[in-house]
């Protein structure tokens, strides 16, 4: 499908609300419509209604099971909001969103946190090669290396992030429970394939990784600033991960730290190309269904960072 390269040819791309709809619909259904309850083909469309009716009768809209699933704002407001989140290289907060689309603050938040959702690939590959872990302490404000435990009342993020040379490949970034085995384990094993060459200072938590199939190598220094500049590449991550928290969004909360976790990882590993990363985040958007603007808020935020929400437990990709 044709990719709009500027701001003009995407507003004359996506002028209409037909577009709009003609182009996810190229995306959800690129060999022609198929029932997600039976997989059988359309019998006809409701054109009033607009929902497509299959052979065994089910009924379905575009929109169904998306992030977009139940939004009473048009296409238009949606594809407009993923092309500004995506394409703009520090994102865009709530604040902007709502004054660049006319719409009120709290719908301009719910679309970002849903597209954010959206951005988590489900088939995404484990990293491999070389890899730098690390883990940092990560409040709105600033980001400081910590050792804290379950009680520290601080959220903790572990990060990896290949290593090519001198260059950095893809990341993978969590919010953790806390600087512990039992935390970091899981991740590890979960983003990193068996075999590959892990580098990590010389934290407890790491030591067992060679009985997990793992190349372990610890890095040692005289001083901990020494000990940084043997993993510039993790430390790089984190310093543009602050950054980008409080220059862009003024700092976030806790409960929804790993929502933008998620969107700065997918932003940092497209990177090099961004324009194309607005139809990636449709095309993956199309098959995760977004979390209810109350469903953020219905929780509270119990000890250990619970997953109380559900887009903390859709983690990046």
């Amino acid at each position: 499908m044709n990719f709009p390269r500027t701001l003009f040819e995407f507003q004359d791309q996506f002028a209409t609300e037909q577009a709009c709809r003609d182009y996810l619909t190229g995306l959800r259904w690129p060999d022609g419509f198929r029932c997600p309850r039976c997989g059988m083909e359309a019998r006809n469309y409701l054109e009033v209604r607009q929902l497509w009716v299959c052979k065994l009768g089910h009924q379905t809209s575009l929109t169904a099971d998306t992030v977009m699933h139940r939004s009473h704002l048009s296409l238009r407001h949606w594809f407009w909001a993923a092309w500004l989140q995506t394409t703009q290289t520090p994102g865009i907060s709530s604040v902007v969103l709502a004054r660049q689309l006319g719409v009120k603050q709290e719908s301009a938040y719910m679309m970002l946190q849903r597209l954010r959702a959206g951005l988590v690939d489900p088939q995404s590959t484990q990293l491999d090669g070389i890899v730098e872990v690390d883990e940092a302490y990560v409040s709105a404000g600033r980001v400081r290396r910590v050792r804290g435990g379950r009680g520290s009342g601080k959220p903790i993020v572990v990060g990896a992030v290949e290593v090519h040379g001198e260059y950095a490949g893809r990341v993978r970034l969590r919010r953790i429970n806390s600087a512990g085995e039992v935390d970091i384990l899981p991740f590890v094993q979960k983003h990193i394939a068996p075999g590959t060459r892990i580098v990590t200072d010389g934290w407890p938590a790491y030591q067992n990784l060679p009985e997990y199939g793992y190349d372990h190598h610890v890095v040692i220094g005289a001083d901990s600033k020494e000990v940084a500049l043997n993993l510039p590449h993790i430390h790089r991550v984190f310093s543009l991960l602050k950054a980008w928290l409080v220059g862009t969004h003024h700092g976030v909360s806790s409960k929804h730290l790993q929502a933008y976790l998620n969107e700065f990882t997918y932003r940092y590993n497209h990177r090099r190309n961004p324009m194309k990363s607005f139809m990636r985040a449709l095309g993956i958007s199309s098959h995760i269904e977004g979390p209810e603007y109350e469903e953020l808020y219905s929780a509270g935020e119990p000890d250990g960072w619970v997953h109380s929400n559900p887009l903390e437990a859709l983690y990046n990709g």
